[in-house]
């Protein structure tokens, strides 16, 4: 094994960005498997009958194939769960047979076991790890192979839905014997300044062949416009079956720095050079900038000040499921992005690679989190959320003693590379009062229960495997009962303190430990939050709960989940994702809400930390008693004026608004209602229309060319219009969805939690006058064409194009 000292690099100048071409492949492995619901007998065996057994594409989630019933459980939406075989048969080619085959898993849910021709490779119980295996020594080359896959899953098994299967991507990888290693390359920016940036990369490099070699491990290194500004070159040797770790390092001058404004990305392109033949090539996105947490000064970046605005999020994507295509994710990026938001928490665990890869390339800052359990099993709500007697499954807990330092490395190497990432969380609400840990301080006190004394060695032995492969970023972990955790000596391992809710608590926090860093990991809507934030520079920042509704955690039966998000399951905005947008942005904007006759001025417009009051968007009450409807405007303007039907009703000034709510009392009239908000200069206008019977229905597109690669989807809007083209908002017609071409109907949702209509189904109803259609193309060119029927409206159809 050798050891690379320090080497200096010689700027070039010239070069483009590199080709993507490379002796190391990473093919899609996605496509054609077969899927059997239930156990099956030896079906891990090469030669097995697949008769019954059908063919799917992963991502693949098969409890949301299945059928809502209440005799489930809440805490997974009420979806079933069980065992699940996956079988994919493939051919090596026989001038493979010098080189390395190993096959990765972005994640399956969950207690995977793997085999290839029969070989059992291993099992993962947890359903969010990243994972390979290598399969060179049981390939048949020149013929056919088997890999199968068993997935176990238990339906009270989690507080929230995880889905079941394999729904991530699979990946086969082909390297030659000398190769960098799994999770080899390490780029970290220590010393950072608008002048001069000093980027570091420790390599390891494997020698699976009987035989040491000489190499050379050239890196370059492109700007973020392509530009090659550097190479690295160092030659070494490494022994038969050894591994050669190497440091390299190099100044740039005046270079772009990574956040949320302007993610620069540069690109680390590592070769590995053996007898001048190119035996490995990589390319690993990195941005450099700096993070750091300061008592006084919260969250500094690139070392200015900045206030980390976020929400938290599940991984399903409603009628999806977990097995969210690519697309989709990324248009939830975005979605938060507009309305101000520049960071995510990962909740609770783990999310898919090209979560972080969008991430980095959006300019998201994570809070990346491992675990909701630890060693102690939390309730989960089986008849309704908080409803009647929970199950204690043990879920995580079996596996932690185990798995969970593997886990936890796993998911530092994995991300650690990705700017985007400024704090790694050991664990959610793991403290939580009697569930099941219990303290002295505890308002319910239970001797009977663990001590959360217990938490602590744990926590020691987390914080070390996060510092042994990434001590660049501080450490934390979202508290929920911080008086226990105080006197416990938990808090004060953390880097830095996660406060869940808690309000007074954490006001008490500031002035008792005027050192220690703090956030909020996770809030309600009040805007109490918000202002502490914004007012106090100690408080680096909130996560808002939640971003988007989620599956599971559903309060009550018929209802498939949790509903509190700023945006329903299908992205459609709420109120609540305007009224954030006019706290975060600074892009003036200006939203019009009138209040449902369930909720009227006498009522805050949120209730404690999650519910808000019933809101529609739309100036359709002619059929409401009430004499004067309640109006609110929410805007980020200095000033916000209203008409009706081209008559003022008055302005109104933030400081009419201590809430940041502005508010008019509006006797109805058929019409327009317009908001226009002013300031700065500027001025911008939002409008409400009357709508009438609705006479079509429109089918909007994001897109209507999808590349035919089997996986690009395209997102369609069902909105019910009236002659003039208006929105219907109360029409809510049954919608059946044909696709038939090209492509596929993946998914058909509407937003509302409380539709058990299976996910799966072509039909649904509207709700607020929308639906979502998701459309996957294929594998080979064509049109496709979306057809959707609802009674008493005319046949809509809309044709795209796969190429």
């Amino acid at each position: 094994m050798n050891v690379l000292k320090l080497i200096f690099a010689l700027l070039l100048v010239g070069g483009t960005a590199p080709a993507a071409n490379s002796p190391r492949l990473r093919q899609n492995f996605d496509f054609d498997w077969r899927f059997q619901l239930g156990d099956a007998t030896e079906a891990y065996a090469q030669n097995v009958p697949e008769k019954g057994w059908r063919v799917v594409q992963v991502p693949h989630d098969y409890s949301r194939e299945g059928d809502f019933s209440e005799t489930n459980d809440s805490c997974t939406a009420f979806l079933p769960a069980g065992i699940g075989w996956y079988r994919k048969t493939f051919v090596v080619p026989s001038d493979w047979s010098n080189r390395l085959v190993s096959i990765q898993f972005d994640g399956v849910s969950e207690t995977s076991k793997v085999w290839v021709n029969g070989h059992s490779l291993g099992e993962r119980p947890y359903a969010y790890s990243t994972f390979a295996y290598d399969l060179t020594p049981w390939l048949h080359f020149g013929d056919t192979n088997v890999i199968a896959v068993r997935c176990d899953r238990d339906r009270d098994d989690s507080r929230w839905y995880p889905g079941s299967g394999i729904d991530r991507h699979v990946w086969l990888i082909i390297t030659a014997q000398t190769h960098v290693a799994r999770y080899g390359i390490y780029i970290t920016t220590p010393e950072v300044t608008a002048r001069q940036a000093r980027v570091k990369i420790e390599t390891r490099v494997r020698n699976e062949s009987n035989q040491g070699c000489n190499i050379h491990l050239i890196t370059d290194i492109f700007d973020p416009n392509g530009k090659k500004i550097l190479t690295l070159d160092h030659p070494d040797e490494i022994d038969a079956n050894g591994t050669g770790k190497f440091t390299q390092a190099a100044e740039i001058a005046s270079p772009e720095l990574w956040s949320p404004d302007a993610p620069s990305l540069y690109t680390a392109v590592t070769e590995i050079r053996d007898a001048d033949k190119v035996v490995d090539r990589l390319e690993t996105k990195f941005g450099i900038r700096s993070v750091r947490f300061d008592a006084q000064r919260g969250f500094l970046l690139n070392g200015q000040p900045f206030k980390i605005k976020g929400v938290c999020l599940h991984d399903d994507a409603g009628a999806l499921g977990t097995a969210v295509p690519d697309q989709v994710l990324e248009r939830r990026l975005r979605l938060l992005k507009g309305i101000g938001c520049i960071a995510i928490r990962c909740s609770h665990n783990p999310k898919a690679p090209e979560f972080y890869d969008l991430c980095d390339r959006l300019g998201l800052l994570v809070m990346d989190e491992a675990f909701d359990e630890w060693t102690g099993e939390k309730s989960k709500w089986i008849h309704g959320w908080n409803v009647g007697a929970p199950s204690h499954h043990p879920g995580y807990p079996a596996f932690f003693e185990e798995w969970a330092d593997r886990d936890l490395r796993d998911m530092v190497h994995r991300d650690r590379n990705h700017p985007s990432v400024i704090l790694w969380s050991i664990g959610n609400e793991i403290d939580y009062p009697g569930d099941p840990f219990s303290y002295t301080t505890d308002k319910n006190y239970d001797p009977n229960k663990p001590s959360a004394t217990t938490l602590v060695p744990v926590a020691r032995r987390l914080i070390a495997d996060v510092r042994e492969c990434d001590d660049t970023r501080p450490v934390t972990s979202a508290l929920a009962n911080l008086s226990a955790s105080d006197a416990t000596g938990l808090a004060g391992l953390l880097d830095v303190v996660g406060v869940n809710y808690q309000f007074d608590r954490f006001l008490n926090e500031l002035a008792s430990y005027p050192d220690r860093k703090v956030f909020f990991s996770e809030t309600g809507f009040g805007v109490d939050y918000a202002d502490l934030c914004a007012t106090n520079p100690r408080v680096a920042g909130q996560f808002l709960w939640v971003g988007f509704d989620y599956l599971g955690e559903a309060k009550n039966w018929p209802a498939r989940g949790w509903d509190d998000g700023l945006f329903d399951t299908c992205g459609f905005e709420k109120p609540r994702a305007y009224f954030r947008q006019s706290l975060w942005s600074e892009t003036p904007m200006a939203y019009i809400g009138v209040r449902s006759r369930a909720a009227d001025h006498g009522a805050k417009s949120w209730q404690g930390d999650f519910g808000w009051q019933p809101m529609r968007n739309d100036w359709n009450w002619a059929d409401d008693p009430r004499p004067a409807l309640p109006v609110e405007v929410y805007s980020n303007c200095k000033t916000v004026e209203l008409f009706l039907n081209g008559k003022s009703l008055g302005q109104k000034t933030l400081a009419d608004a201590p809430d940041r709510i502005r508010r008019w009392r509006v006797h109805f009239e058929p019409g327009e209602l317009k908001a226009v908000g002013t300031g700065s200069g500027k001025e911008v206008v939002y409008r409400l229309v009357t709508a009438g019977k609705p006479a079509r229905l429109d089918l909007i597109p994001d897109h209507v060319r999808l590349a035919a690669d089997g996986e690009q989807v395209a997102r369609i809007e069902i909105r019910p219009v009236d002659a003039k083209g208006f929105l219907v908002p109360n029409e809510d017609a049954v919608c059946s969805v044909e696709v038939v071409g090209a492509g596929r109907l993946l998914a058909l949702d509407n937003g509302n939690q409380e539709d058990m209509t299976p996910l799966t189904a072509h039909q649904r109803k509207l709700h607020n006058g929308r639906a979502l259609v998701i459309v996957q193309s294929g594998r080979r060119s064509g049109p496709i064409f979306v057809k959707v029927t609802a009674s008493g409206l005319p046949e809509a159809e809309l044709k795209l194009q796969a190429d």
